[in-house]
């Protein structure tokens, strides 16, 4: 919680103590019944909370997760949007990056290449890109350490996307790297 959200916090129990006065002395002859309604409403707003506050646990649970079969082989399920998502490191930095065999380039976006120390005060957009959401400028780098499981690259070549991006995207130039891409049953297979 920072400096912002106490105010709002203590706006928000005055406008419901001001709200719920208005409903109680409106409603003074059903106390019984009211209270009953006030109680499941009570149930409901704390099982919200509690799923708010659980959400991350639960979603990491439900979430499909990248594994490393004996093989040597890195499997990857099928996310519930229809996509693959592999967790690599850039730098050491855990990067969560979407696979597009349609994207010829590892492409991370600004906030990704930021946190993973790419100085990106430094980088030249000299790069034009066609994608979903329009021309985008970018910028070409070189990332020091890329790691999946274990298999570490180094000196690999991505470009910074300059436009609006939710997250990076892990294309051709990397999945090229294995001898073995296979989409099978709702399952993503890399091997190398």
């Amino acid at each position: 919680m920072d400096s912002q959200d106490i105010p709002r916090l203590i706006y928000l129990i005055a406008l419901l103590c001001a709200v719920g006065g208005f409903f109680l002395w409106g409603q003074r002859g059903k106390m019984g019944q009211m209270m009953k309604y006030l109680a499941v409403w009570g149930f409901i707003f704390l099982g919200a909370l509690v799923a708010v506050g659980l959400w991350s646990d639960i979603s990491s649970s439900i979430a499909p997760r990248q594994s490393v079969m004996q093989t040597g082989a890195i499997t990857v399920p099928r996310a519930s949007d229809g996509h693959f998502y592999l967790v690599l490191e850039v730098n050491g930095v855990p990067t969560r990056f979407v696979v597009d065999t349609g994207a010829t380039s590892i492409v991370l976006s600004e906030a990704d290449a930021a946190r993973a120390g790419v100085p990106i005060d430094d980088l030249i957009f000299s790069g034009r890109a066609n994608t979903a959401n329009g021309r985008v400028n970018t910028a070409p780098t070189r990332i020091a350490s890329l790691s999946l499981s274990g298999i570490v690259d180094e000196n690999v070549r991505a470009v910074v996307n300059g436009g609006e991006m939710s997250g990076s995207l892990l294309g051709m130039s990397y999945l090229n790297r294995f001898s073995r891409l296979e989409i099978a049953n709702g399952t993503l297979i890399l091997e190398r």
